[in-house]
């Protein structure tokens, strides 16, 4: 492949170069997460609440308004805000340089003029000194060449994710982008809860926090870089983090860094006096790859690999087995939603799944994480902060 050509494909990002339009866009990205956060019930690890790489942008996909479907998408081909609905209506709103403010005003304007009307907490989330959306008329860039260009690397990303989550058998997210640390992630699950994550996140509020991470999880993601880390890079963490996880060799060799100025766990008894504790899995961003995008295109897809086999392997076979013993009806434990069967799997027996597989209690008790019950108790609970 020309030189050329594997520059296109993964282009080149300079953090100093769009400095200022990427921390306009995280706030625009912020509202209409917002949005889709307002309409669409509660999921589990908060998934109903990113966005995903889509063929010209990113979009919020199908959002539930009564009995109509609205969309919302960022179009980095035409550079417009398009918000469409299944009744047949569509608004745009160009995407060029503007305010937060007036953004955050005509979007709503626009929904209002489609009947919508949401309600958004006006707060930006996870970024430093957060400006209410409304009054926010500091952050106003917009560089189209350089959001195409950090676009082309999304769908990048998200075709070697897809690939690599497609090799997990277990419980895996889809690849979604977070608006509020501005990544596109992918998580596996063991299957097995976790210990309770003390909060302490910057800018998130601690019960969502504490359901996101009610389980054992191995994530991989990608990242555009920030002030502390000018430079985009490829990451992976895991709660609880497994001894050794960030000492482990990469594979292939890539340049690295095990932490920066504010990945650093954000909990006071994390200190030099002992061992860092869970929450630290979290906050730390361990990069994968810090190699020039444009040098190969089969980084990112050796390393999420490499992610994925340094442990996860063995936790997927485990939660295969454990699926298919629950799910089995002449498995006692099945019939009795999994009570008996240890967290950890150990004395799993060796019966073979039948063909006709049936959910028994397994969808009813893990459709409902261990702390939703106390979501359940107010409904907006969830909501508060974000």
């Amino acid at each position: 492949m020309s030189p050329d050509r594997q520059a296109t494909i993964w282009p080149e990002l300079r953090w100093a170069d769009w400095r200022d339009t990427v921390i306009t866009l995280q706030l625009w990205t912020q509202i209409v997460g917002k949005i889709r956060l307002s309409l669409t019930p509660w999921l589990n690890h908060g998934w109903q609440v990113p966005l995903y790489v889509s063929a010209r942008g990113l979009t919020t996909s199908p959002i539930p308004t009564g009995h109509e479907l609205l969309e919302i998408e960022f179009d980095f081909i035409a550079h417009r805000l398009v918000c469409r609905s299944s009744a047949g209506q569509v608004r745009e709103l160009v995407l060029e340089p503007r305010s937060v403010a007036d953004f955050h005003s005509r979007l709503l304007g626009l929904l209002a003029d489609m009947g919508i009307a949401v309600r958004i907490h006006g707060v930006p989330n996870e970024v430093p000194d957060p400006i209410p959306f409304a009054r926010d008329e500091s952050h106003a860039s917009y560089d189209a060449d350089a959001i195409h260009r950090f676009w082309r690397a999304l769908v990048q990303v998200d075709r070697v994710f897809k690939l690599f989550r497609s090799g997990f058998l277990g419980k895996a997210s889809p690849v979604h982008f977070f608006w509020g640390s501005f990544d596109l992630a992918v998580t596996h699950f063991s299957g097995r809860a976790a210990p309770p994550h003390p909060g302490g996140v910057p800018g998130l509020p601690d019960p969502v926090t504490r359901e996101a991470y009610s389980h054992e999880v191995s994530s991989a993601g990608f990242w555009p870089g920030g002030d502390s880390f000018p430079e985009p890079a490829f990451y992976s963490y895991a709660y609880p983090e497994p001894p050794g996880f960030r000492d482990a060799p990469m594979q292939p060799p890539a340049r690295s860094i095990r932490a920066s100025a504010n990945m650093s766990c954000p909990m006071k008894r994390c200190g030099k006096r002992r061992r860092p504790t869970h929450c630290c899995s979290i906050s730390l961003r361990l990069v994968m790859a810090r190699q020039p995008m444009q040098q190969t295109g089969t980084a990112p897809r050796s390393n999420a690999r490499w992610a994925f086999r340094r442990g996860y392997a063995r936790q997927g076979r485990m939660h295969d087995e454990l699926l298919a013993r629950s799910c089995d009806p002449r498995s006692r434990s099945g019939h009795q939603g999994m009570r008996g069967v240890p967290a950890d799997g150990r004395h799993l027996g060796a019966s073979p799944p039948l063909p006709h597989l049936r959910p028994c209690r397994l969808l009813r008790r893990f459709a409902r994480p261990p702390c939703a019950s106390a979501f359940s108790r107010d409904r907006t609970s969830h909501y508060r902060g974000l």
